[in-house]
């Protein structure tokens, strides 16, 4: 149970340090809205729900490596940015992934 509470604990202070992850988690839920508004099938399903959890996911790691570095560190180290960096473009390219995946499913529902 113990596992519970730090995870509980560490999506608080994810929370707290990144809104950006909030941000994700709203449009998660619009994207999920929209799935069942158009009926998408269980594949579908299957590449939406993977896509939002990496794009969260990908994000929290970014936080981390964030709080990782700034309790390295306080003075700015290009090694410290260019980590800080890296992780948020990985988050970018999560979340243009994401939206293709989107696009692929939604476009036909629409048209």
């Amino acid at each position: 149970m113990k596992r519970f509470k730090y995870a509980y604990q560490g999506f608080i202070a994810l929370i707290k340090k990144d809104f950006k992850f909030l941000l994700h988690c709203i449009f998660g839920l619009i994207v999920i809205f929209f799935g069942i508004v158009f009926h998408i099938t269980q594949t579908e399903w299957l590449f939406l729900i993977l896509a939002i959890g990496l794009v969260m996911e990908f994000e929290a790691i970014n936080t981390a490596v964030e709080y990782v570095v700034d309790l390295a560190t306080d003075e700015y180290h290009l090694f410290a940015k260019h980590a800080k960096d890296i992780a948020a473009t990985s988050v970018l390219i999560m979340s243009i992934i994401a939206a293709i995946i989107g696009l692929i499913i939604f476009i036909p529902h629409i048209l």
